[in-house]
């Protein structure tokens, strides 16, 4: 590369476009973070608190007219076989055995 064909200035305006913008990639990265975390947080205590509703309404429902709701929640609340399991996590690592 000869001399003539690098633009030494424009290196250093790239350099410094990134030591500018590297301080909010950080600062969003941390953002992104926390918003994913109180996702989770938010989502737990959602969970939490629906297999509560479908634990009593499961018990006391009989009879109250709660049967469909309480067979809906249940398919959402229905664990998977260990087999099922297995398999999926098979199928998302592309065939390697997890």
């Amino acid at each position: 590369m000869t001399k003539s064909s690098f633009d030494l200035e424009e290196l250093r305006k790239d350099v410094q476009l990134f030591e500018a913008m590297y301080p909010i990639v950080v600062a969003l990265t941390q953002l992104q973070e926390l918003v994913d975390d109180t996702c989770l947080a938010v989502w737990s205590e959602a969970y939490a608190a629906a297999l509560q509703v479908h634990n009593y309404a499961k018990a006391s429902g009989q009879g109250a007219g709660l049967d469909a709701v309480v067979g809906e929640m249940g398919q959402r609340f229905a664990r998977k076989p260990r087999k099922a399991k297995a398999q999926e996590a098979t199928v998302t690592s592309g065939g390697a055995t997890v």
